[in-house]
């Protein structure tokens, strides 16, 4: 039996116990800024399973290695989860892993923990059945503040722990597909100002949201001129979200912002979308001014960390190396060639191949569409298919890479 089939095969008999550790992930919250618990279990699990080394980076994001090779590889899925919502939405206990017709739900199965449980794992099958590490460094990471900002967490990762990566693979969800992009994005504020008066006499003010509102009107125009790609999809602006600044309720607003969210197709910048938003008539004539809004993250460790909220657009191309092994991959353990396609949610991938160029592709249990919503879930025959492949993709990208076996 080739060592991919076999990787498969242990996957299947681990089954059972990727879904215990899932369970045990989904038990333990983890929103944004509040990942400590989980961080802690994932490096008993890496360590119980053999890893070579489990460490915690300043930020607090968790990384299991494996081997000692030239080759770095870095496997990512994100740890952190947005929070329930409401309650009276889910069927099930969203803190509280239920299965129900062979199917695992629960906050952050789908996006991203079910990721979690069978890269740790399947990484781990890479040693336990004696395949050839000697050439490759494998990193396992499970990233915080995803949810809050996007890349900021393996941005710091791989310009501060792990140097020299060579290729990214996102655990994000594919339904087992291999993804290679996805639009980037940009969240912008506009702000109107006014004069207050008291609303028994409007006449003697000028009401900043109704100097919003053809604003408003002409943003929604925008969206249907933006630009599309055949693959990426549509360039897209959505106001979503609207706050106005007022003396009190009887009196005249002074002040409203809006906050948009962009996102950004091939041949789209955070600078085509500023010019695009300041050209709209009602925003000069009203006076209004735009801002791009900027994160600042401050994680359990303490560590805060800042960044413009501008998250690049990025594709790899369909015959990168990176993706000719993720479809060996699937074809050597899975027996099947997965289609090729993209996200339609931003990932960690804004920044280790948007801002830093590194080769990035996805492969992940559960479907994106349950992402954030109350009916989130992984089918459980996911899970050993995934780890089958997480096992399978290092040596599959250094066949692909043209690495030779000396």
């Amino acid at each position: 039996m080739k060592t991919e089939e076999r990787f498969l095969e242990e996957g299947r008999r681990e089954q059972e116990g990727m879904a215990r550790f899932l369970a045990d992930l989904i038990s333990t919250p983890s929103l944004s800024r509040r990942e400590n618990a989980v961080v802690q279990r994932i490096g008993e699990q890496m360590t119980a399973l053999g890893y070579d080394e489990v460490t915690v980076d300043g930020f607090g994001s968790v990384v299991g290695r494996i081997g000692h090779g030239p080759v770095h590889i870095v496997f990512d899925s994100h740890i952190d989860t947005v929070d329930v919502g409401d309650p009276a939405s889910w069927r099930t206990e969203p803190f509280k892993a239920t299965i129900e017709g062979g199917v695992l739900f629960g906050r952050g199965a789908s996006d991203n923990k079910a990721a979690t449980a069978a890269m740790v794992h399947g990484a781990a099958l890479i040693k336990r059945l004696g395949a050839d590490a000697s050439r490759f460094t494998l990193h396992v990471v499970g990233t915080v503040q995803e949810e809050d900002c996007d890349g900021l967490a393996l941005e710091y990762l791989l310009t501060n722990t792990i140097l020299g990566a060579e290729v990214v693979v996102l655990g994000e969800a594919t339904n087992l597909d291999v993804y290679r992009g996805h639009r980037g994005r940009a969240e912008f504020a506009i702000h109107t100002r006014g004069r207050a008066a008291h609303a028994s006499a409007p006449e003697r003010g000028v009401n900043a949201i109704y100097r919003m509102q053809p604003i408003i009107e002409q943003i929604e125009g925008l969206n249907d001129r933006l630009a599309t790609d055949s693959f990426l999809g549509k360039g897209t602006v959505v106001l979503s979200k609207i706050e106005a600044q007022t003396p009190s309720i009887n009196a005249v607003p002074d002040g409203c912002t809006i906050y948009l969210d962009r996102r950004l197709t091939i041949g789209e910048s955070v600078e085509s979308a500023r010019a695009e938003l300041e050209a709209l008539p009602a925003v000069q004539e009203g006076a209004a001014t735009l801002e791009l809004l900027r994160y600042d993250g401050t994680a359990y460790t303490g560590l805060t960390l800042s960044i413009d909220k501008y998250f690049p657009t990025w594709v790899v191309p369909e015959d990168h190396p990176a993706v000719r092994a993720g479809v060996e991959a699937a074809e050597r353990a899975l027996g099947r060639t997965p289609n090729v396609g993209r996200w339609v949610f931003s990932t960690n991938g804004v920044s280790s191949a948007g801002r830093l160029g590194i080769p990035t592709i996805g492969f992940g249990p559960a479907n994106e569409v349950y992402a954030h919503t109350a009916d989130d879930q992984c089918p459980l025959d996911h899970l050993p298919v995934a780890a089958a492949w997480y096992a399978a993709f290092p040596a599959a990208y250094l066949a692909a890479a043209g690495h030779g076996s000396s």
